[in-house]
């Protein structure tokens, strides 16, 4: 009895290798293509917080793939930096139209009449 169960054994091992190497011409397993990021951020619009929320890495063998993270992450910064210019610029204008308001007088210039004259 147990010459047949390790006999047995063997058999279902030899099997299920010959099943996964292959036993020709024919691969069991095609080779699967590495996946990629095929939502990447939007390149014809500023990024919105909704494309970072719908934003998903691919995992790759030892987390997620540096180039696809990267891309992302430099596309990101560009953006802030391009932000932080354009609040600078506002700001700068800000404070160059309240220094303007100040030095403008806000009180109504008299006219000929108002005080009785003529």
């Amino acid at each position: 009895m147990f010459l047949f169960l390790v006999v047995a054994l063997a058999v279902v091992v030899a099997a299920v290798t010959l099943a996964v190497v292959g036993g020709g011409d024919q691969a069991p397993l095609p080779e699967a293509a590495p996946e990629r990021l095929y939502d990447p951020l939007p390149p014809d619009r500023p990024v919105t917080r909704a494309d970072i929320d719908a934003l998903r890495f691919p995992l790759a063998a030892r987390g997620y793939r540096m180039s696809d993270v990267d891309d992302a992450l430099n596309r990101l910064a560009a953006e802030l930096a391009e932000r932080d210019a354009r609040i600078a610029d506002l700001e700068s204008a800000l404070a160059g139209a309240r220094t303007a308001a100040g030095r403008v007088s806000m009180e109504k210039p008299e006219q000929p009449g108002e005080d009785g004259e003529q």
